[in-house]
């Protein structure tokens, strides 16, 4: 049995591509149905967020794999088979664990570290699970991901510092306000920016915002999103007071917000801070602002700084990162090697004697009755011990490399060597049948 894994991602295909190939619920049984029901897939797990759509599996061979799930999801998707195969990677062994494990430790994100891509993977895995397309590889290998996932999470610091500017605009809000809940947001303009961190710091219990644009029904449709009010533009000075944290992205020539007017609503706060992210270029917010008591002021600069310095200790922790995934995949192989050596060495036994019985069938026949019975049990008795003798070095050998670092490739030599990949003893060519118990038992 072989794991491997079929996928597009950020990385390697285009959003149009990959907007074809991504799959709800209803998509990923009926894909799996098709692999299982007639495409020689033993077990699989599609999983498919907005950045990859990836098929993990269990397959006699991982080239018919890899051509099945080609052709399934070409099929499913509409998308020209040598489009999606330019666009793909396959892992295969160690490789497929490997690239799990860092999807898993976030490693493989668009954004290092981001934290939603644990619950999707339990979530496509439970998906799998219950539609009974997984058996006991893929159950262990997906909730041992999920544990590795969070060990990389315990262990390092990864999630700890944000990295996009929307995101490090909260967290510095964070800083000055300590608590987020109840404060009140007046954001300006209809800037994508401005309005991903205005979405971003209502995530965090914002108690109101609002809105105000030079084209008011804009303002209006924007506030309506939030359950905000539009405000009208030339009137935000009287509203400046109000405003907690004030967010600008007007696109202006000029600026929309000066020293003296913050000076006038910091006296009619008494002094209480407000939070200033001024996120468009050229600057809405006069820079004199940084100098007015309890007035914090940041630019698109200072916001990208400050992402471009943790994404740097980001990607320092992933490196502690990689070294977890390293001893995560060997514990996995070592368990793989394990689960296929005594079938291994129970299909070859079998396949030995069979071949003995045939010859001593043949052998015998030619004596047409001349042999005595001891002579009989002699012949039976060296064809016993030929078989014995020669299997005995690769059996003592095979239990060995279970130990052993990538000891599935000694198990997969001998599978290949003397032919057991196409017998049903243990690997066989048709999904086994398995217990509610051992299905679950991992």
């Amino acid at each position: 049995m072989h794991l491997a894994v079929f996928g597009v991602n950020h990385k390697t295909a285009p959003v149009e591509l990959r907007e074809k190939v991504s799959l709800d619920g209803d998509g990923c049984g009926a894909l799996s149905r098709r692999l299982l029901d007639g495409a020689g897939v033993l077990e699989v797990v599609p999983l498919s967020t907005c950045n990859r759509t990836e098929v993990y599996m269990v397959v006699p061979r991982p080239e018919n794999g890899y051509a099945a799930v080609l052709a399934a999801l070409a099929g499913y998707s509409g998308v020209d088979g040598q489009d999606l195969e330019e666009c793909s990677y396959f892992h295969e062994g160690e490789s497929a664990v490997r690239h799990l494990y860092k999807v898993a430790a976030s490693l493989d994100s668009m954004v290092v570290g981001e934290a939603q891509i644990m619950g999707q993977i339990k979530a496509a895995y439970h998906l799998a699970h219950k539609q009974e397309s997984t058996s006991v590889l893929l159950n262990r290998l997906f909730r041992h991901a999920l544990e590795v996932g969070k060990r990389v999470r315990t262990e390092t610091a990864i999630g700890e510092n944000p990295v996009s500017v929307s995101s490090v605009a909260v967290e510095m809000a964070r800083r000055v306000f300590d608590e987020l809940e109840g404060k009140t947001v007046l954001l300006l303009g209809a800037g994508k920016m401005g309005e991903l961190t205005a979405t971003h710091l209502l995530s965090h219990g914002i108690n109101s915002i609002f809105v105000g644009n030079r084209t008011y029904s804009r303002a209006e449709e924007m506030a309506a999103k939030w359950g905000g009010a539009a405000i009208p533009f030339d009137e935000l000075t009287d509203y400046l007071p109000l405003a907690d944290i004030v967010i600008s992205s007007t696109g202006a020539p000029h600026y929309v917000l000066r020293k003296g007017e913050v000076e006038r609503a910091m006296r009619q706060r008494h002094n209480r801070p407000i939070f200033f992210i001024d996120i468009a270029v050229p600057r809405d917010i006069d820079p004199g602002v940084n100098d007015v008591y309890n007035a914090f002021l940041y630019d698109i600069d200072d916001l990208r700084e400050a992402a471009e310095a943790n994404a740097g200790a980001r990607q320092k922790e992933a490196r502690k990162a990689e070294k977890i995934i390293a001893e995560e995949v060997e514990s996995f192989s070592h368990w793989l090697g394990t689960l296929d050596v005594v079938p291994t060495i129970t299909a070859l036994r079998e396949m030995a004697e069979e071949v003995k019985k045939a010859e001593l069938a043949k052998a015998l026949a030619r004596f047409d009755g001349q042999l005595s019975d001891r002579d009989r049990n002699r012949i039976e008795a060296m064809a016993a011990a030929i078989v014995n003798k020669l299997l005995h070095d690769p059996t003592v050998e095979l239990k060995k490399a279970s130990n052993e670092r990538g000891g599935y490739l000694y198990v997969e030599s001998m599978r290949r060597l003397f032919g057991l990949n196409g017998s049903n003893r243990a690997s066989g060519g048709s999904r086994p049948k398995l217990r509610k118990s051992e299905k679950d038992e991992y």
